[in-house]
């Protein structure tokens, strides 16, 4: 059968996090490893609400087939919060709903993504979109990412070098590191992209989960029609709806349209409009406040336990907003190792190597603090704090 199967399987990682997921599953796990919203925020009895209210009264076209581009009231809906929140000149047509912002990467891949072509993309990078991008082939260009966004030296190097596709980047609390590009950082990648044309994908799922600091313009502000921007629901609702969208200008999107027509013909339209109807008639703002509360609470617990519990060779961020901290171990200890013992003590967390598509991360670790409490995210991170100690400990009298 091997020889029957397309030759880009082999290019396609396979996604190291669903496997350890199964890990998280023994009784007793602490888990920090999958990138999962707190499910205590769910909005279920509203979503129940606007369930029962989009089949009352309007469930035949709820039902029915519908456009490509998605519901034209939650494109609005989006269009509108991209132009009072982030002073964008965003109009419906320029939004594509999508079944999550994972299929809006798989797309982007798909229009304008061939073999071989040099695509840039973050170091240490997010892992869908390695998965999501992979299958098209490219030679990916990994970029090293500084405490507030893209070596641009090294970016400006590489476009030099290579004619750059396409860049992506998750702007904003990024997966897996937590850092946020500052202002000044995307100021000079819009000038470093001067002169190419370059298109940068902005991966956006974690912008409104702030809990501290200014939010930065978006790259549309200075790259215009070469910024696709991506968004997502999950973060915000609910994962399981399976809801996000890609923003762009209208000579992109309707490429993008063809392809997703090629690809799903349209997202639920059933789940679209329960969605619209949820966002229409409660305050989706005071619901991220919330979220956001919640979540600097446990991320506060968590670099608090790691100040406490872990040696003091480990670094690690200290983001504003999103869901992970990526830790940096000292080059004596290895994070897959570091993972076997913590398995077995039932606290799991993500080893850094999936995040590198050019060797790197056997030193770094992600760890989620969204869906854990206070309580479990300081049992945890003691247990890990102690293994490290061990491991320490072992290597040193070791090397004596």
């Amino acid at each position: 059968m091997d020889s029957r199967y397309a030759s880009r399987m082999s290019t396609i990682p396979k996604s190291f996090i669903r496997k350890i997921l199964r890990v998280t599953e023994q009784p007793g796990m602490i888990s920090f490893a999958g990138g999962l919203p707190n499910p205590r925020f769910f909005p279920v009895r509203a979503m129940a609400e606007a369930a029962a209210t989009t089949l009352n009264g309007t469930g035949e076209s709820a039902l029915q087939y519908s456009t490509t581009e998605g519901y034209e009231l939650l494109r609005e809906y989006i269009a509108e919060r991209y132009r009072s929140r982030r002073g964008l000149n965003v109009s419906a047509d320029e939004i594509l709903i999508t079944n999550g912002s994972q299929q809006g990467l798989d797309l982007v891949g798909k229009v304008f993504v061939e073999r071989a072509d040099a695509v840039a993309i973050e170091r240490p990078a997010y892992l869908g979109a390695i998965q999501a991008l992979a299958v098209y082939e490219p030679r990916f260009c990994s970029v090293p990412l500084a405490h507030d966004g893209i070596d641009v030296d090294r970016l400006t190097e590489t476009l030099r070098r290579r004619r750059v596709k396409l860049f992506h980047t998750v702007i904003n609390f990024q997966n897996p590191s937590g850092i946020s590009y500052s202002r000044e950082r995307r100021e000079a990648l819009a000038d470093a992209l001067a002169g190419h044309d370059t298109i940068v994908v902005e991966d956006d799922p974690y912008g409104e989960l702030r809990f501290e600091g200014t939010a930065a313009p978006s790259m549309r502000t200075w790259l215009d029609e070469r910024a696709v921007l991506l968004g997502s629901f999950s973060k915000t609702v609910a994962p399981g709806m399976r809801l996000g969208w890609v923003c762009a200008k209208r000579a992109v999107m309707d490429k993008l349209v063809v392809a997703k027509e090629a690809s799903d013909l349209h997202s639920s339209i059933f789940t679209q409009r329960i969605l619209y109807q949820y966002l229409a008639h409660h305050d989706i703002d005071k619901h991220i406040a919330t979220i956001t509360a919640a979540y600097r609470r446990q991320r506060d617990a968590m670099v608090t336990a790691m100040e406490d519990y872990f040696p003091a060779v480990v670094d690690f961020t200290r983001p504003e907003g999103g869901m992970f901290i990526w830790a940096s171990l000292p080059e004596t200890l290895s994070a897959m190792e570091l993972f076997e013992h913590a398995v077995e003590q039932r606290v799991a967390f993500v080893p850094g190597t999936p995040f590198f598509v050019d060797g790197g991360g056997e030193h770094n670790l992600r760890l989620n603090f969204s869906n854990a409490d206070e309580e479990k995210i300081e049992e945890g991170i003691r247990r890990l704090g102690r293994i490290l100690q061990e491991r320490l400990s072992r290597n040193h009298r070791r090397s004596l």
